[in-house]
């Protein structure tokens, strides 16, 4: 019998947000603050500014400027931010943009003692337990890869708890092999988490390169084995693919030239993440993923104004 799960009155994204140096055209530099899950945040948040659900961030930081500016950034998008640990010998992590013109951004990362990397550890004053809280937590492959396997391995516990005991669980797997031990790894505690999956929210190009699958039906064939049955499959300029297989993806915007790629993927996930906690249609929901991704693209850095 399924677990009967709670409505969602709050969202909380965990993972690391970074200073982001972003090298324009001109030779000028731009300072920035990113992250996956938290670009994810930020566009979830505007999503639903009309609505009551709460949209937290989990990560650590130090006591630094630079942390600070970051803090400073998750308050002015209106991001609760009660779930931030603070660690006296730490830092943010660091990476740098480039992109070609074609849109197509390449990064160099300074990220190896940033303070994301010691969330849920000793002495922690935000716990596993804490998460208990929210109503939907929602993850990503580069916030599992930064954490320690022992760590790895207590949110793969917890998340099980959380959603038999009513919760919704969110998924990317973001697949960065530079983060990650090696792909074995990898490939383990992604298919781990998508046999956690209430949402899924897979790229088709991170799926391949990471399980070595031929063609999209191998994809899809793979995450059914899962268990995965309620998300959709980015697939990029092409529209995105329901993972149920009863919608076809219509009414999608087209962009005549791609600007910078960045986020991309991470609006999409909080355009379709905010229509179906509106209780969207299965079509507006990948209508608003995609369409919102379309948007972000047109636009240098990974947030763009509203």
């Amino acid at each position: 019998m399924s677990t009967v799960k709670r409505p969602i009155l709050s969202v909380c994204c965990i993972g690391e947000v970074m200073i982001e140096l972003v090298n324009g055209k001109d030779g000028k530099i731009a300072l920035g603050v990113a992250g996956d899950t938290y670009n994810t945040a930020v566009y979830l948040k505007r999503a639903l500014k009309q609505n009551d659900v709460k949209v937290s961030y989990c990560t650590a930081l130090g006591p630094d400027p630079y942390s600070e500016i970051i803090r400073q950034s998750l308050e002015r998008y209106g991001l609760d931010t009660s779930c931030i640990e603070t660690r006296a010998d730490k830092i943010p992590g660091l990476y740098a943009v480039d992109t070609d013109d074609h849109g197509e951004r390449s990064f160099t990362y300074w990220r190896s003692d940033a303070a994301a990397r010691t969330l849920f550890q000793t002495p922690a004053e935000i716990s596993l337990e804490t998460l208990n809280q929210f109503d939907l937590i929602y993850l990503s492959g580069i916030s599992m890869a930064i954490l320690p396997a022992n760590v790895r391995s207590q949110l793969i516990d917890f998340i099980a708890t959380f959603r038999n005991a009513g919760g919704t669980f969110a998924y990317d797997s973001n697949y960065r092999p530079k983060l990650w031990e090696d792909q074995a790894t990898a490939q383990e505690v992604n298919a781990r988490m998508w046999g956690l999956a209430d949402i899924a929210l897979p790229s088709i190009d991170d799926e391949m390169e990471l399980f070595g699958d031929v063609d999209e039906a191998s994809v899809v064939a793979r995450l059914h084995g899962y268990g995965v049955n309620t998300g959709a499959l980015k697939r990029g300029a092409e529209g995105p693919l329901d993972l149920e297989g009863k919608t076809v993806a219509q009414n999608l915007n087209t962009v005549d030239k791609v600007v910078d790629s960045t986020a991309a993927g991470d609006s999409f996930n909080a355009g379709y993440l905010s229509a179906f906690l509106q209780g969207e249609t299965t079509q507006a929901q990948m209508e608003a993923g995609h369409n919102l991704a379309a948007r972000v693209v047109t636009y240098p850095g990974a947030i763009i104004p509203e």
